[in-house]
Order: C-alpha cells, then sequence, then structure tokens
C-alpha cells in the first residue's frame, strides 16, 4: 500500500536534497526513508508546477467527488450479477458525466 506524506514534509524533503546535494538523490532519498522516484517526482512537480500536491488518500475536492469516488467502489466491489448490462452502461456513463462535470 502506497504511503501518503503531507505537503509539508515533501517540500522539507525537496529543500534536503537541495541542501545535501553532495548525498545525491538516492543518499537524500534513502535518508530520508522514500524511494529516489519519490523524492524526484516531488521535485519535477514543484518545479513544473511550482507547488505540490497535499491531497492524501481519502481527501476529496468536494462532496460530489467524494459521492462519485464511493459510487466508483461500489460499481467496481459488485459483481452486477442484478444489473443488466444495459443498466450498467448507464450508470457507469453517469458516472463519467459527473466526473467530467467536477473536472470542468
Amino acid at each position: 500500500m502506497a504511503k501518503h506524506y503531507d505537503k509539508q514534509f515533501k517540500l522539507d524533503a525537496i529543500q534536503y536534497y537541495h541542501a545535501h546535494k553532495n548525498l545525491g538523490l538516492q543518499g537524500c532519498a534513502t535518508n530520508l526513508g522514500i524511494s529516489q522516484q519519490t523524492l524526484s517526482r516531488w521535485q519535477k512537480e514543484l518545479r513544473e508546477t511550482g507547488d505540490i500536491e497535499s491531497r492524501g488518500s481519502g481527501n476529496y475536492a468536494s462532496d460530489e467527488a467524494k459521492e462519485i469516488a464511493r459510487l466508483k467502489r461500489e460499481l467496481r466491489d459488485s459483481h452486477c450479477d442484478y444489473m443488466s448490462p444495459k443498466d450498467y452502461e448507464e450508470l457507469y456513463r453517469r458516472l463519467q458525466q459527473d466526473e467530467l462535470q467536477l473536472a470542468g
């Protein structure tokens, strides 16, 4: 299972790397207990966007996004024995539309 780090930890990790470049990316990541890929990804995200994503697992941008995630889990976890293929397709189409509306 993936670990989730708060925004401050990510920013501190990048600052640590910049202050200890002589250790290299791998050395800094090892000292921080994270993978080199993780530290590299955070650094790239900060460089490209000027910020770091701080939402962790289970944090949603809105109540609607949370409900969509719950419905998707329910749909994924159900065996759909009681749902016709047509009903399943309609439900999936509505979920996609809701997701697009939230993104837009």
